[in-house]
């Protein structure tokens, strides 16, 4: 890689991080809003 080797895997590397980021992110977010949402819904099925 004539030497450029260091920059070309950092690239290949920060690339897969976000690749995965951009998986992760709303799979995270999902859950989270779905237990906030169970959490609503019991909280207002206790109160009358």
């Amino acid at each position: 890689m004539g030497g450029y080797a260091a920059y070309v895997w950092s690239s290949y590397a920060i690339a897969l991080v976000v690749l995965v980021a951009n998986v992760m992110v709303p799979i995270i977010q999902r859950r989270k809003l779905l237990a906030r949402l169970a959490r609503r819904q019991r909280r207002e099925r206790r109160q009358p």
